[in-house]
């Protein structure tokens, strides 16, 4: 059985539902599909759980009408029997008057959730009916029956095999299970979500449970392309890519994927591909295990990196020093990215400054503190293990005209990352496709 995840503009619109409908049932086999909401409909629910927090019903309120009227256009387009038309009404009623509950009742970041998932909830039923209505044996799975979080809020993978083999067992004959991507409980059975990237991780989880045969992530481009479009021209979808490759380029900028979302896919050794829903005949991108040797694949750019010096004579010979720095920024729950050290220094890139200020002064006790902002990291992703002669030396001669503050290499054997000025990402980006790809 394939795994299948539709993402927000996938479903954006009833003719989209419509063609997800065909891509699915295109092989006549059974199918597992993951969808999120329509694309738009998590904003919204985000800013309605805004005006709750300040204490604005009728902000939140007018939110909720807007998008119901919104959601009711939507049906005369997608359905052309009455029946499945009033029924499916009559559920998104019962869901904007379950969202209009919220605006009489005291307001956290429990009652956030619930409101946030609804929009999975919506566009699942609206779906599911579409197929019913077109004949199709379609079943509709609640994610919050099988999808949890331990205490961790790390997703509990036996319990999900578990509940989820069960749900399935009470329809056998199914031609497509849907479920929502994105949701669940944590382990005291509140509603929760995965976070970033939830619904491609929802589906990899999935995947991992049924053992499937594929997982495919449908978006809006034909894969993840060995550079980026929006600032270098005439780049080019990359056909095959390693786990780990596809980890390091979403970590630094690929943003058709986030990095952890892939992780139960890799270790049940699950291929997954990333295919384009406005051409479902283009290739994509497969992700698998297996490893092209000798081969630079992508270049990928993170912007909006702050680079943080400390140089410290007390460093010299010193134990315990780095120990230290790093657990200024643990305390402060403060990622690094890149890291560069010497006899008295250390150099280190993060990519969220909310609390620059606070690590600063921690780390003024150590020694003299520089910072530079308005950074940015460019990753280069391929077969970089250290006994590939040259390889460094091509990305290095692309690099020869642009400053860089750092350079990270030999940390993993698929990347090779250069910190430089924002100011200076489009000719860093240009030039590397030039050289490494053309």
């Amino acid at each position: 059985m394939k795994v299948m995840k539709f993402g927000g503009t996938s479903v954006g619109t009833p003719q989209r539902m419509k063609e997800v409908t065909a891509l699915v049932t295109k092989s006549g086999e059974p199918v597992f599909v993951v969808l999120s909401a329509m694309s738009g409909t998590t904003n919204s629910l985000v800013e309605i759980s805004d005006y709750l927090y300040k204490k604005n019903p009728d902000g939140a309120n007018e939110v909720i009408n807007g998008l119901e009227r919104k959601y009711m256009k939507h049906l005369d387009e997608l359905f052309a029997q009455e029946d499945y038309r009033t029924q499916t009404a009559e559920f998104l009623r019962e869901e904007f008057n379950y969202l209009r509950s919220f605006t009489k009742e005291l307001f956290t970041s429990f009652e956030e959730k619930a409101i946030v998932a609804q929009g999975e909830m919506m566009s699942t039923n609206m779906v599911v009916n579409y197929m019913k209505e077109q004949g199709i044996n379609a079943v509709l799975l609640n994610a919050l029956d099988f999808m949890r979080t331990d205490k961790n809020a790390e997703p509990d993978p036996v319990y999900i095999k578990e509940k989820l083999a069960a749900q399935m067992e009470k329809n056998p004959d199914a031609q497509v299970y849907i479920t929502q991507g994105f949701i669940c409980r944590n382990a005291y059975g509140e509603i929760d979500n995965l976070q970033r990237g939830g619904s491609d991780y929802t589906a990899s989880l999935i995947g991992a449970a049924l053992n499937a045969e594929e997982i495919q992530i449908w978006t809006d481009i034909d894969g993840m392309h060995n550079n980026d479009p929006r600032v270098v021209d005439h780049t080019q979808p990359v056909h095959q890519l390693q786990f780990e490759e596809a980890a390091e380029l979403a970590y630094f900028g690929a943003k058709i994927l986030h990095p952890t979302c892939v992780q139960p896919a890799k270790y049940a050794g699950i291929p997954v591909r990333l295919l384009n829903t406005m051409d479902p005949d283009a290739e994509g991108t497969t992700i698998s295990n297996a490893t092209e040797y000798g081969k630079i694949k992508a270049v990928a750019a993170k912007d909006n990196i702050t680079a943080i010096k400390i140089k410290s004579s007390r460093m010299l010979l010193a134990t315990g020093f780095l120990r230290k720095v790093f657990e200024i920024f643990e305390s402060y729950q403060t990622p690094i990215d890149m890291v560069c050290t010497s006899e008295v220094g250390v150099s280190m890139s993060i990519d969220n400054s909310s609390h620059l200020g606070e690590i600063m002064d921690e780390l003024k006790k150590y020694g003299t503190v520089t910072v530079d902002t308005n950074m940015c990291i460019i990753c280069v992703v391929g077969d970089l293990d250290w006994q590939n002669v040259g390889f460094e030396t091509k990305v290095m001669d692309a690099m020869k005209d642009i400053p860089v503050r750092m350079i990270s290499y030999g940390g993993s054997n698929y990347n090779i990352s250069f910190l430089i000025r924002e100011e200076d990402k489009k000719r860093a980006l240009q030039n590397l496709s030039d050289q490494l790809f053309k």
